[in-house]
């Protein structure tokens, strides 16, 4: 059910290989929060995501990097693009932001959240390293994007 703030936040990832889970986890914590934003969760993004961002004024997609980061973690403006690869099982954001634009000729404000992580193996639990980055990505955004709806 749509939450009536028009900000969504989805989560993509996989808690099953390790710090592949990091964007889960930090909605997780947005959920334990009772945040007045919309969550969604995913294991990648797929083509029909761009129908579901057309309904926000505000998306921030957040996910695993492998990227080196300057503070764990990084928060950078999402612009659309039509890069795509091989398979359209997995889509980057910006892509799925051209399609939301194409499509229904709408264009959320959207941002991507990187957190860094470190293994991927298949394991649940998180590399003590991308549980550290985690809760710096957490008290970044408590403190500064998220305070009026926390």
């Amino acid at each position: 059910m749509k939450k009536p703030d028009n900000i969504l936040i989805i989560g993509i990832g996989n808690n099953g290989r390790q710090d592949d889970g990091l964007g889960w986890e930090f909605l997780d914590f947005l959920d334990e929060k009772n945040a007045t934003i919309n969550l969604e969760y995913r294991y990648q993004l797929q083509i029909e995501d761009a129908d579901l961002i057309s309904e926000y004024d505000r998306v921030i997609f957040v996910d695993a990097t492998k990227e080196k980061t300057d503070n764990g973690f990084y928060l950078k403006p999402c612009n659309p693009s039509e890069k795509h690869s091989f398979s359209t099982h997995a889509l980057n954001p910006e892509t799925i932001l051209h399609l939301c634009q194409n499509l229904y000729n709408k264009q959320p404000k959207a941002s991507v959240l990187g957190i860094e992580g470190y293994e991927w193996d298949l394991q649940i639990g998180l590399s003590n390293k991308g549980y550290s980055n985690l809760e710096k990505a957490k008290k970044y955004f408590k403190d500064t994007v998220l305070i009026d709806y926390l």
